[in-house]
C-alpha cells in the first residue's frame, strides 16, 4: 500500500498522484450517473406495479352494494349496483412474507412471495415497503341470505393460497346481526369442520338487548367487488352519513394459525386496546404494533402486560364515538395506520373473527355499552375506597405492626392492611408462617376491632415440592393442597396428560386449572383451610401471577417443538423473537377443560377471578368480595377489581399512571390504581409526595413498593410529608359519598369513576390529548403536578364554570390551558359548574367516617343550577339493593337560589342517624341575607363567607327525609 507523507516541503513530486485521484473521479461520477438511471426505472416500473394500492383507482370499477338504510325489520332488500368511482383509499396492508416474520423484508423476498409487491416509503419510512396485490382477500361465493336482523355470506378466497406456510382457508362465512339500535355483531369464521375455537359462553358471554328499532344509529352494506367488504356508517341524519368501519382493503386472510383483517376508521382518533404501558392515552397512529397476550412483566416498556384487551374507541370528528371490541383469546397484533387514512390492521394467530360494534353516540355512552355487553363491574364495599397499605419485604409481623401503628399516630387515615408473600410458610398460598407470623390471627381480629381490614394475596402456583409439603405439614397440619389439587383433578396437564410442572415463589409448582368444573369447590376448600383452620379472618384476596407467570420457560421439562408453541407467526410480544409463546409461562400445548393453553392463556387470569367470586360469594354470602387481580381480560371487572401491577418509582411513571387509570375505566374496571410511590426502587421526598397526592385520588388508592427497597407509606416520612399526605387523604374521605355514589351508578349503569376530559366534553377539541389531567365523574377535576421541582401546573379546563376546591375562586375565563399555582403543599383540585356533592366529615377509617355529619357542595354553571345524587346503604351488603335496603336521594339547585334535596328511596333505615350539617355552595353572585329550611329561617350566624365559598352550617338536617332551601339577596 503506497503511503503519503504531509510536509509544508514537499519531499517529491505530487503531479502523478493528482492524475490519479482526476482518473478515479471521473469514474466514480460516470458509476453513480449508470447507478441512478437504473433506479430510476425500477423505481418506475415498481410504482407503475402498485399506483393502484397506494391511491384511489382513477378509473370507475362497478361496485355492488347490498345496503339495509330505509329497510325496517323483516322488510325486503333490494341489490344495487354502484357505478360510481372505487372508494378504497390509501390503506395498505403489509404482506405476510413468508420466512420473514422476524427479520428485515428485502424486495427480493417480498416480490417473491405470492400476492406481494414492494412499493416506495418516499412519504413515510414507516410505511412497509411490502404491501399487497389489489386482490388478496375473499369474494362473494354465492348470494347473501337476508333475514330480519341477521345477513349471512359465504365467500371465497381470492390472490393467494398460503401464508406462513399454512393453507389459507378456500372459504369463509359472514354474519351480520343488527342486535339493536347501537349494537351490532359482525361474525367471521371458517366452516365448522375447521374446528375453529372460541371464547367458551361460560367464559365470556355479551349481554345486549336484543331490541332492533327502526331507528337503529347506523347503515350496513356490504361492498363485492374488487374484494368483499362490510361498510357500517353511522346515520346522522338523512344526509349525513360516517363511515365508522370499512373492511374493503385487500389482505384479509384466514387460515388456521394466522386471520388477518383491517379496518378503514372515520378519524385518527383512537383510544383503548390493553395491557400495555401506553405512553399517551390517544394513541400515536404512526405505524405503531401493540402486541395483546398477557404476561407478567413491568409496566416500563411498550410490551404486553398482564391482561388483554382487544378493544378500542374511535371518536368521531364531530364529537361521536364508537367503540369495536374483538372477542378473541389468541394471541395478536394490532396495527395502527396513521392520517389521512386512519385504519387498523388486525393479526390474530387463531379462532374467528368476531366483533361487536357499539355506536354510542357519545363516547361515554359507547363505554356503558360495551361494559354492559360483557358484564357490568363489582359494586365495591365501602371500606375499600379508604387508603390502603402494603409492602413486599416486611420482615415479620411486628414490622407490620409498627407500619400500622405509626401511621395511626400520624393520624393518616387507612383502612386496610395487605400482606403481600412475606406471610406464608415458604410461599404456600393460604399458609401462615408460624415463626415470623404467629400472631397473625390475633393482628387481624385487632384491626378489625379498630375498623380495619386485611387482604392477602395468593399466587397461582401451588407448591409441589414434596419435602417442603412434610415441612408443611408440621407448620400447617390438615394442609395437603397440592395432594388435593391432585385427587380432584384440578391442576393444568401436559399434553401427554400428566400434570404440568413449573416454578415459582414456592419452588416447583403445579398450576391450577380454573376453568375446571372442580375449581371452585378447591378453591372453597382453602381459603376456608385459611379462616378457619389458619384462623386468619380475612377481607379480601389479591390474586397475583395469573397471566399464569412461571420462572421456568414452559415446564421444567421444557415444552414441545410444534405449532403450538411455535406458530408460524408469533406475534410481536416480548421474548418473541425466541419464535415461541411459552417465554415466562407454560406450553402452550398444555390442557385446560376450555381448551388448550394457546387458546386460552389471556383467559387464565379471567377464569381465576370467576372461580375466586364464587368462592368467595359462597363462603361469605352476604357481604361483597373483595378480590384484585392483575391479569384480566374482557369482563374480568365483574368479578374482581385491577391494580396496574409493579411499576417503578421514577416521575416518568406518574403520568403514565394517569392513562393506565383511564384507559382500565374503559375496560369496565372502575376500582383502579396504581402502586402510590411505585414498587421498584428507593422513592425520593418530592416524588413520593406529589405521588401521594395524585394517588389519594386514584379510585383504588394504595401505596405498595417491593422488597429490598426502603419503606414510603406516609408516616414513614417526615411531619411536613405526613402533614400534606394527610391532607389529601382528608379530601378524598371527604368526598367518599360522591365516590361510593359514582361506584354505585359505574355498578348499575356501567359508567365510568375516572374519566377523561374528552369523554366529558368531546366535540371541544382540546381535549382530545389530554392525558394529564382526570375527573372523577363528572364534577371533580384532578390537575396534578407531574414533575419534579415545580410549583405550578398547566391544565386545560374546558368552557365550563371551575371552582379552585380550597377557596372557590373561579377561573376568569376557561376553554383554554390555564397555569395554576401548585407549592408543594397543594395538589390543584377543581370543581365543575353544574353539579352537586354529597360529602362526610373524614375520619382515621370509613367506620368512623360513616358515622360523622354530611354535607353537600354545591358548584353553580352559568345558569345558577346543580343537579346531583346520593346512594347510601350499609356499604357491603352483597344485595342492598335487591332488598331494597338503601337510600336514594336526588339533589337540584336552580335560579341560584333554591335547593331541593329529594328522598327517592328510603330503604336503609340506619341511615336516619346521619344529618346534613353543612352545605357549601361555589359560584353565588352574592351573599345571601335570609336564608329558609323548611319553611324556616335559620340564623344569621348559620350563614358565613370562608374565601370564595358560602357555607350553610348547624343545619342538622336528617338525610332520609327531603328538604327544600332557598335563600334572598340584599
Amino acid at each position: 500500500m503506497q503511503s503519503y507523507e504531509y510536509d509544508v516541503k514537499p519531499k517529491r513530486s505530487h503531479g502523478k498522484r493528482y492524475a490519479y485521484f482526476g482518473g478515479l473521479l471521473i469514474l466514480l461520477v460516470i458509476a453513480a450517473l449508470v447507478v441512478s438511471i437504473v433506479a430510476l426505472v425500477r423505481q418506475e416500473n415498481s410504482e407503475n406495479d402498485n399506483s393502484s394500492l397506494r391511491s384511489p383507482t382513477p378509473n370507475p370499477l362497478p361496485t355492488t352494494t347490498i345496503n339495509d338504510h330505509n329497510s325496517s325489520p323483516g322488510s325486503p332488500t333490494t341489490t344495487t349496483t354502484d357505478n360510481t368511482v372505487d372508494s378504497r383509499s390509501d390503506s395498505v396492508v403489509e404482506c405476510a412474507v413468508n420466512g420473514a416474520v422476524r427479520s428485515p423484508v428485502t424486495r427480493n423476498t417480498c416480490v417473491n412471495t405470492d400476492g406481494c409487491v414492494w412499493q416506495s416509503r418516499s412519504r413515510n419510512e414507516k410505511t412497509p415497503a411490502c404491501i399487497y396485490k389489489d386482490r388478496v382477500g375473499y369474494v362473494l361465493d354465492g348470494d347473501v341470505t337476508i333475514g330480519a336482523n341477521t345477513w349471512t355470506a359465504r365467500l371465497k378466497k381470492t390472490g393467494i393460497d398460503k401464508v406462513y406456510g399454512m393453507n389459507v382457508y378456500n372459504n369463509i362465512n359472514v354474519q351480520v346481526e343488527m342486535i339493536n339500535e347501537n349494537a351490532l355483531r359482525i361474525y367471521m369464521y371458517p366452516d365448522k369442520l375447521m374446528n375453529a375455537s372460541e371464547i367458551p359462553d361460560e367464559a365470556l358471554t355479551m349481554d345486549i338487548p336484543r331490541k332492533l328499532s327502526s331507528d337503529k344509529l347506523y347503515n350496513v352494506s356490504f361492498t363485492t367487488e374488487p374484494v368483499f367488504g362490510i361498510v357500517v356508517e353511522r346515520i346522522t341524519n338523512s344526509t349525513v352519513k360516517t363511515k365508522i368501519i370499512d373492511t374493503t382493503v385487500t389482505g384479509s386472510i384466514f387460515s388456521r394459525q394466522f386471520m388477518q383483517l383491517t379496518t378503514r376508521l372515520s378519524s385518527g382518533h383512537v383510544y383503548g386496546f390493553g395491557e400495555h404501558n401506553h405512553r399517551r392515552f390517544k394513541h400515536d397512529m404512526d405505524w405503531k404494533t401493540w402486541p395483546i397476550f398477557t404476561r407478567d412483566v413491568a409496566p416500563v416498556d411498550e410490551w404486553n402486560l398482564y391482561g388483554a384487551h382487544p378493544v378500542y374507541l374511535n371518536l368521531e370528528e364531530d364529537g361521536k364515538a364508537n367503540m369495536v371490541f374483538l372477542k378473541n383469546s389468541h394471541a395478536m397484533d394490532v396495527v395502527l395506520q396513521p392520517e389521512p387514512f386512519p385504519a387498523i390492521s388486525w393479526k390474530v394467530i387463531g379462532g374467528v373473527l368476531d366483533f361487536y360494534v357499539f355506536l354510542g353516540p357519545s363516547p361515554h355512552e359507547a363505554v356503558q355499552q360495551y361494559i354492559s355487553a360483557i358484564g357490568k363491574p363489582l359494586m365495591p364495599s365501602y371500606w375499600s375506597l379508604g387508603f390502603h397499605l402494603c409492602k413486599w419485604g416486611y420482615e415479620n409481623l411486628t414490622v407490620v405492626q409498627d407500619v400500622v401503628e405509626r401511621n395511626k399516630m400520624a393520624e393518616i387515615p387507612q383502612d386496610v392492611q395487605w400482606g403481600d408473600i412475606d406471610y406464608m410458610f415458604n410461599k404456600f398460598d393460604f399458609t401462615v408462617d408460624k415463626k415470623t407470623f404467629k400472631n397473625l390471627p390475633d393482628f387481624v381480629d385487632e384491626l378489625h376491632q379498630n375498623g380495619q381490614r386485611y387482604v392477602i394475596i395468593v399466587d397461582v402456583g401451588i407448591g409441589a415440592n414434596e419435602t417442603i409439603i412434610e415441612q408443611g405439614r408440621v407448620n400447617s397440619p390438615g394442609y395437603e393442597m397440592y395432594k388435593d389439587g391432585i385427587d380432584m383433578d384440578v391442576f393444568v396437564k401436559n399434553h401427554d396428560g400428566t400434570v404440568l410442572k413449573g416454578e415459582v415463589w414456592p419452588g416447583l409448582t403445579a398450576f391450577p386449572d380454573f376453568s375446571h368444573t372442580n375449581a371452585t369447590d378447591y378453591w372453597i376448600k382453602y381459603i376456608k383451610y385459611f379462616y378457619d383452620t389458619e384462623g386468619v379472618k380475612v377481607d379480601g384476596l389479591w390474586i397475583d401471577m395469573n397471566e399464569p407467570a412461571s420462572f421456568v420457560q414452559g415446564s421444567i421439562t421444557g415444552c414441545l417443538n410444534n405449532t403450538w408453541n411455535y406458530p408460524p407467526y408469533v406475534p410481536h410480544i416480548l421474548d418473541g423473537h425466541t419464535g415461541s409463546l411459552y417465554y415466562k409461562t407454560i406450553c402452550m400445548d398444555s390442557k385446560q377443560k376450555w381448551g388448550n393453553h394457546y387458546e386460552t392463556h389471556s383467559l387464565y387470569g379471567h377464569a381465576e377471578s370467576m372461580v375466586t367470586y364464587r368462592a368467595m360469594t359462597t363462603l361469605f354470602n352476604t357481604t361483597r368480595p373483595f378480590i384484585m387481580t392483575r391479569s384480566s381480560f374482557a369482563g374480568t371487572g365483574k368479578y374482581s377489581f385491577k391494580w396496574l401491577g409493579d411499576n417503578q418509582s421514577q416521575w416518568r411513571q406518574i403520568p403514565w399512571s394517569i392513562i393506565g387509570i383511564l384507559e382500565f375505566s374503559m375496560f369496565g374496571f372502575p376500582m383502579i390504581g396504581a402502586d402510590i410511590c411505585g414498587f421498584w426502587y428507593a422513592a425520593q421526598y418530592e416524588m413520593c409526595l406529589r405521588w401521594s397526592q395524585l394517588g389519594a385520588f386514584y379510585p383504588f388508592a394504595r401505596n405498595h413498593n417491593a422488597k429490598g427497597w426502603p419503606h414510603q407509606d406516609p408516616a414513614h416520612w417526615d411531619e411536613a410529608f405526613t402533614s400534606i399526605a394527610r391532607r389529601a387523604l382528608h379530601i378524598r374521605y371527604k368526598i367518599l359519598p360522591y365516590l361510593y355514589t359514582l361506584f354505585h351508578l359505574a355498578h348499575t349503569t356501567s359508567s365510568m369513576v375516572a374519566r377523561p376530559l374528552v369523554f366529558e366534553f368531546p366535540e371541544d377539541k382540546q381535549t382530545r390529548d389530554v392525558d394529564r389531567q382526570f375527573l372523577l365523574g363528572p364534577a371533580f377535576l384532578v390537575t396534578p403536578v407531574l414533575e419534579k421541582g415545580k410549583s405550578s401546573v398547566e391544565g386545560y379546563f374546558p368552557k365550563q364554570r371551575w371552582f379552585n376546591y380550597y377557596d372557590g375562586t373561579e377561573f376568569a375565563v376557561s376553554g383554554q390551558r390555564i397555569t395554576v399555582d401548585a407549592p408543594l403543599s397543594i395538589i390543584p383540585l377543581h370543581l365543575r359548574g353544574g353539579y352537586i356533592l354529597p360529602t362526610q366529615k373524614p375520619a382515621n377509617t370509613t367506620v368512623y367516617s360513616r358515622q360523622r355529619p354530611m354535607g353537600l357542595i354545591v358548584a353553580f354553571d352559568k345558569d345558577t343550577s346543580a343537579r346531583g345524587e346520593l346512594f347510601w346503604d350499609d356499604g357491603e351488603s352483597i344485595d342492598s339493593v335487591t332488598r331494597g335496603e338503601y337510600l336514594k336521594v336526588e339533589m337540584s339547585a336552580t335560579k341560584g337560589k333554591y335547593l331541593e334535596y329529594k328522598v327517592i328511596k328510603s330503604g336503609y333505615k340506619a341511615a336516619s342517624s346521619l344529618v346534613i350539617d353543612t352545605i357549601e355552595l361555589y359560584g353565588l353572585f352574592g351573599f345571601p341575607e335570609r336564608v329558609i329550611v323548611d319553611s324556616v329561617q335559620i340564623p344569621t350566624s348559620s350563614v358565613r363567607s370562608k374565601d370564595k365559598i358560602i357555607e350553610l352550617v348547624d343545619l342538622n338536617l336528617n338525610i332520609t327525609e327531603s328538604h327544600s332551601l332557598s335563600w334572598e339577596f340584599f
